[in-house]
């Protein structure tokens, strides 16, 4: 299995779509890297991600609107297609397993607490479980077993 994290900013807000019964969000992320090329000229360079978020919980869509800086973790997938021209395109396209909101440009009243995250239900059930609170730690934190 190929995982693939990406950090970056919204490009425009994200669309809630129905598929065959199945809830999915799409949206794309954009990371722009900054460069010096050989001759010393500062550049950007600027890689889109469109993003597939199948899931219930449809309840973080409104959070996701353009600017908004989100980690996304799926599993990618290439897909290949004809342009207008007739020459063979591809596109990175990302299967997103967990959504985290790290924060907006702006950081509107409507906006969502940064670092939310949300994951699929087992996933998050499980996760939520087995860490205890900070104050049911009953055993000292330096005394080891071994």
């Amino acid at each position: 299995m190929i995982k693939l994290q990406v950090i970056g900013n919204l490009g425009k807000d994200a669309i809630v779509n129905n598929v065959n019964g199945k809830n999915v969000i799409n949206f794309t992320v954009a990371h722009t890297e900054r460069f010096k090329d050989a001759q010393g000229v500062q550049k950007d360079r600027t890689t889109w991600v469109d993003c597939a978020y199948w899931t219930d919980r449809t309840a973080i869509a409104p959070y996701l609107k353009k600017g908004t800086q989100v980690f996304v973790e799926g599993q990618p997938d290439v897909r290949t297609y004809q342009t207008q021209d007739g020459r063979q395109g591809a596109s990175l396209t990302l299967r997103i397993t967990s959504v985290q909101l790290l924060g907006s440009k702006n950081n509107e009243g409507g906006a969502a607490p940064a670092n939310t995250n949300y994951q699929s239900a087992p996933v998050a059930a499980q996760s939520a479980q087995s860490v205890p609170a900070a104050g049911e730690l009953t055993e000292p934190l330096d005394d080891l077993p071994f």
